[in-house]
């Protein structure tokens, strides 16, 4: 019976997100770029792998995840190491004969084939979890970054933002990821401070 049949679990990096949202920029080259320069639009780029690593709720969803990640690693490995000593047990009882039937042996088999089964299908079931939390996450921080986008741009008057990961080059003079970053952090703090306000409410209301 093969002893590593799991593979680790594991979060999708950084790399990914940079890769999911890249599909959804519209890719420029440079002549594109100085073809809008020289006719007068605003442009302007965000940085995303900047955005993740410092944008708190992707912090907080990130450490969350991983957090899952490990939880979930630590769980596979206990029950494949459960595993692999029931599995040195029966041989060892089979070599020893230790069983008192062949009927004896081949149950204790068969309850080894499920076992191993049943690893497999709760290996299947964390990946499949871990990866529907992580492209909900995605979503979530696209959808944050549109909206926050929309109401930025109201004042800033772009013609257009892009993803840097999508633009060969770009002057630095465009680069808004910090601006962006600070915006997204405070409208954060923000939702957070009144989610609490009103979960307070609610437990004093129910206390009462």
């Amino acid at each position: 019976m093969k002893k590593n049949i799991f593979r680790a679990l594991s979060v999708i990096a950084v790399a990914s997100l940079m890769a999911s949202c890249n599909k959804q920029a519209s890719k420029m080259d440079e002549a594109v770029e100085a073809e809008g320069a020289s006719a007068g639009m605003r442009l302007a780029y965000v940085e995303i792998d900047s955005l993740t690593t410092q944008y708190e709720f992707a912090k907080e969803k990130t450490a969350e995840l991983e957090k899952k990640s490990a939880n979930a690693r630590n769980t596979i490995a206990q029950k494949s190491q459960q595993l692999e000593n029931n599995v040195n047990n029966f041989q060892r009882k089979l070599q020893n004969n230790g069983f008192t039937s062949r009927e004896q042996a081949e149950n204790a088999q068969a309850a080894l084939q499920r076992e191993q089964n049943n690893l497999v299908a709760l290996q299947q079931r964390l990946e499949n979890e871990l990866a529907q939390e992580q492209s909900k996450f995605l979503q979530a921080l696209q959808d944050s970054l549109d909206s926050f986008l929309t109401i930025y741009n109201q004042d800033k008057k772009y013609d257009m933002i892009v993803n840097k990961a999508a633009v060969l080059f770009a002057d630095p003079k465009y680069d808004i990821t910090q601006d962006v970053i600070n915006g997204m952090n405070k409208r954060y703090k923000k939702e957070s401070a009144q989610k609490e306000d009103k979960l307070e409410a609610k437990e004093d209301s129910v206390k009462k």
